[in-house]
């Protein structure tokens, strides 16, 4: 950590007791989720919402049934339609946007008198790559591109098996806070453990990032999987399993070549516990978004995963995975990678293959039926 970093981030150390003002960016499931986890330690949290219509319902009627109906927010939650107004001021700002529309907000957001002088202590929430002028990088990797210099090392990336239905209404949830500075690591761990919410911290910002992007990827193909188990007798339990360890298996292979710092990052719950809730759990995006691939032949208005990034917003759910597939696609042949899940489900989305002959050719890909690398096939 720089020294000017760590003296200036000094400046925003709470007395034990001493409750937070903390903004969130993204009033979608996961950031409404946070806040009320916030929110409920007593800390005021001001979140902000894109839609204007959401942000007035839940400032009158305290819920968010766009995104997490049925939870009931508590009134320390204030929404505002503003960024700047989420930002300014506060202790803490946890980012909760799409990937996508990250950068474009972070812009907006940098000449903010306490970001500019790095008092406020940044962690984000979001899932994906982003692709800047410098090729695609990891979340941190392009924001510190953006923010103020004393930023660099600085940022924390949280993650985990952690569905916002589950966490909004108490369920037991584990989460990771990784960051290259050891301090602000433990001081989003504190910031968000209490009641049933544990968290733990790390220093391998790259590796959770990494297991957080692929491991949508990968239940995509196993949402097509599970629906395909219902009129295929050769798919069950079983092969779900086989085609989740291979998905382990690519997410530690991109890791590897992306500067991945520790091993047990992966067999942690930022890796093998996230990816085995993504693919199996019934509030899975990506899961479903696999699964209306097959019985609802989701991609059959589309020529491509270009327009399906496009349409995102409209398909009634946000599946990170589509983008994170279209990136790990071109990561794959930048560094040479054998990712036959990744690849196949790029191929699906992006319309080469049809879905059912391409997750059989995966299954014969991973127990090295097929040697042809998904890259060259015809």
């Amino acid at each position: 950590m720089p020294g000017t970093g760590a003296g200036r981030f000094l400046l925003t150390m709470r007395f034990p007791g001493q409750k937070a003002h903390i903004g969130i960016l993204g009033g979608g499931a996961w950031g409404t989720a946070i806040a009320v986890v916030l929110a409920e330690k007593g800390n005021k949290v001001d979140i902000w919402c894109y839609e204007k219509e959401l942000a007035a319902e839940i400032n009158s009627k305290h819920t968010n049934s766009r995104y997490l109906m049925g939870v009931d927010l508590p009134e320390r939650i204030k929404a505002v339609t503003d960024p700047l107004a989420a930002v300014n001021k506060k202790d803490f700002l946890l980012v909760a946007i799409p990937s996508l529309y990250l950068l474009a907000t972070i812009k907006k957001i940098i000449t903010i008198p306490n970001i500019m002088e790095g008092r406020t202590l940044i962690g984000i929430l979001s899932k994906g790559f982003i692709e800047t002028a410098q090729g695609i990088q990891l979340i941190t990797e392009a924001m510190e591109d953006y923010l103020p210099g004393i930023y660099k090392g600085n940022l924390v990336y949280i993650s985990g098996p952690s569905h916002a239905e589950e966490v909004a209404r108490g369920k037991i949830t584990g989460l990771i806070s990784a960051s290259v500075s050891g301090r602000n690591s433990i001081r989003f761990r504190e910031l968000l453990t209490g009641g049933r919410l544990m968290v733990f911290s790390s220093l391998d910002i790259k590796g959770v990032q990494i297991s957080a992007a692929l491991k949508n990827v990968i239940a995509i193909a196993f949402g097509m999987l599970d629906a395909l188990k219902e009129f295929s007798d050769q798919f069950g339990d079983n092969t779900e399993s086989l085609l989740l360890a291979a998905g382990l298996n690519e997410i530690l292979l991109m890791g590897k070549a992306l500067g991945a710092t520790h091993a047990e990052t992966f067999s942690s719950i930022a890796g093998v516990g996230d990816l085995d809730v993504t693919c199996r759990s019934k509030y899975g995006r990506n899961r479903r978004l696999g699964r209306e691939i097959i019985l609802a032949r989701l991609l059959e208005k589309y020529n491509n995963i270009e327009e399906i990034i496009s349409d995102l917003p409209n398909i009634g759910y946000y599946a990170e995975g589509v983008s994170a597939a279209r990136y790990t696609w071109r990561l794959a042949k930048k560094y040479n990678l054998n990712l036959p899940i990744c690849s196949g489900v790029y191929r699906i989305l992006n319309r080469e293959v049809e879905p059912l002959q391409e997750v059989e050719l995966i299954l014969k890909r991973i127990t090295g039926e097929s040697k042809i690398h998904p890259a060259i096939e015809k």
